[in-house]
């Protein structure tokens, strides 16, 4: 009997655990999700006959999935060499080159765009640079609103998750079975292909298709960077939906960016799964060693050559096209101004235009922090329940997992559809689109906080919970003085991720920031859309402090993370 009673307090605490996590995501993911289902089939179109979805549909699915496909291919050039470089040697400046590595990775696309426009734009400083070497009147290189901007982009905001996957894999596989071929009489190609490629293909290919989901669900940075003449699916999403209106073609190619996003992901959890033992595995730095032939020196200058150049120096141009006013714009006194400046910072906390309407930069920082805050909190919380329901769920894990893990699959553009119509509706119509902003910016990210927590939840062993128990120790205890302090590394990691990936949101806030509330990247991208030397200065400005503010944030993952501890 109490047997029994023991295995029914156990199913309440179970469910308990589940309530609050699945009360949430069926509120603000299946919820909007079934009114984008219920949109994408209505028969009633309001921008357009629905003759035109068909074709629109298709071109702009075939676009999308193109762009993706060749900008992954592009990240692998980059990034293999580069993995396989962090994984074998040890050289000058190797600790910097991986934390500049992994910071593009939790930068907001706004300041990806804002960076490549600060370098390649119109005025930016290779074109500053060309017109005065040459004496031209015109910008010479115009890279904005072309497929090689976008492309470009892509391979610098995701070569860090090549990098990081393929090269953490790299790094761990154990020299012994190499040198076993070797010594069998495997020249390097055949060690390559028989013993190498077969343990790195499920990191490789499960690196590979992140990417291209990503690549594929891209907002900010085509947005910005590819103009009106090259439309994704989340692009034509926004301007179906905010511009013209058309919420029945919005809803429809949310259904189908998101059928193919999921059918990506579970393909992603089929491909990544280790196909070897731990046996295959060594330590994280014990393959590590200095460049010793004239090849290996060569190769490892090359590499972190391009790396710099492709990871630096879009972030030192924004940095420093910030502190620069290269236009004889009037200051503050009326005298002419150029050269280095601090203006663009102080104009973000003052409003000179006198407008009613005007809103300071400086309200976004505020609205910024004060959502990144409340995402993070929302988003560490259920996710560490969320993490103990699935670890004490058993087999049933297995299928519960990818139900909790569905809106990594879902874009952040129809996240943000989806919560225009769902909360413009009876009983939610009294709700303000602001306040649910860090919901939907938490939404986003617990996946991410689930799948670092709960590998880190499960490597904690009973035995230290059992122990506790016997002393005395009741759940509370055992969870302050056991699983807490074991859990802190990853609970700071997951926070910083939260909070950055919050500050940085740009496809939900688009549709739920209003314009007396906008977000720091709503804020970045009207003012980049805007003519007048002031407002890209501001917009320069604003990004540099989001740069700011994730280098810090990138640091503090690399600080709390423990050896071989993957982050993806």
């Amino acid at each position: 009997m109490s047997n029994m009673n023991g295995k029914r307090g156990g199913l309440w605490w179970k469910l308990l655990l589940w309530l609050l996590p699945a009360a949430f995501l069926l509120i603000f993911f299946y919820q909007p999700l079934t009114a984008i289902l219920r949109l994408a089939f209505s028969m009633r179109a309001e921008g357009g006959g629905q003759s035109f979805f068909p074709g629109l549909a298709a071109k702009t699915f075939a676009f999308t999935l193109w762009q993706a496909v060749l900008s992954t291919l592009l990240t692998l050039v980059i990034g293999l060499p580069a993995a396989y470089l962090f994984s074998h040697y040890e050289f000058a400046g190797r600790k910097f080159l991986r934390l500049i590595a992994l910071l593009p990775f939790i930068l907001p696309t706004v300041v990806v765009a804002v960076s490549f426009n600060s370098l390649l734009g119109p005025r930016g400083w290779l074109n500053v640079g060309l017109m005065a070497l040459f004496g031209l009147s015109e910008p010479p290189v115009r890279l904005l609103n072309s497929l090689p901007a976008i492309l470009l982009a892509h391979v610098f905001y995701n070569s860090s998750i090549i990098i990081r996957i393929v090269g953490g894999a790299w790094s761990r596989l154990d020299q012994k079975l190499t040198q076993a071929a070797q010594m069998l009489g495997a020249n390097p190609w055949q060690v390559f292909w028989e013993v190498t490629f077969p343990l790195l293909l499920p990191a490789a290919a499960g690196a590979s298709l992140l990417v291209f989901l990503f690549d594929f669900t891209s907002f900010g940075v085509v947005l910005m960077l590819g103009g009106p003449a090259f439309a994704t699916l989340e692009v034509e999403i926004y301007t179906q939906a905010l511009y013209l209106f058309n919420l029945p073609l919005a809803g429809l190619l949310s259904l189908i960016q998101l059928a193919f996003t999921l059918l990506v992901a579970w393909a992603h959890n089929r491909v990544s799964l280790p196909r070897y033992g731990k046996a295959a595995l060594s330590a994280e730095k014990a393959n590590l060693r200095p460049p010793r032939t004239k090849k290996e020196k060569v190769f490892t200058f090359v590499t972190a050559a391009v790396l710099i150049a492709l990871l630096l120096l879009p972030l030192l141009s924004l940095v420093t096209r910030s502190l620069v006013s290269l236009e004889a714009e009037r200051g503050e006194r009326g005298e002419a101004q150029t050269g280095f400046t601090l203006r663009y910072y102080r104009e973000l906390f003052r409003d000179t235009t006198g407008s009613i309407f005007y809103v300071p930069p400086a309200v976004a920082v505020r609205n910024s922090v004060l959502y990144a805050a409340a995402a993070m909190l929302i988003a560490n919380m259920l996710g560490l329940i969320t993490s103990y329901a699935l670890h004490f769920s058993g087999r049933l894990a297995r299928w519960l997992e990818p139900v909790l893990i569905l809106p990594l699959g879902a874009s952040a553009v129809t996240l943000g559809l989806g919560f225009v119509i769902v909360f413009r509706r009876a009983p939610w119509d009294g709700v303000s689109f602001s306040i649910l902003i860090p919901f939907a910016h938490a939404l986003v990210a617990l996946p991410l906080v689930v799948r670092t927590l709960l590998p880190a939840l499960r490597g904690i062993p009973d035995s230290l919970r059992q122990a506790a128990s016997t002393l005395g120790a009741g759940w509370a205890r055992v969870f302050r003085e056991v699983d807490l302090p074991l859990l802190l590394r990853p609970l700071l990691v997951c926070m910083v991720f939260a909070f950055t990936i919050s500050l940085g949101e740009f496809g939900a806030s688009s549709f739920l920031s209003t314009g007396r509330n906008p977000t720091i990247p709503v804020a970045i991208y009207r003012y980049i859309s805007q003519p007048g030397a002031l407002n890209y200065g501001q917009a320069l400005a604003m990004s540099t402090i989001l740069l700011v503010v994730c280098a810090l944030g990138s640091l503090a993952i690399e600080k709390a993370r423990l050896p071989g501890e993957e982050l993806f």
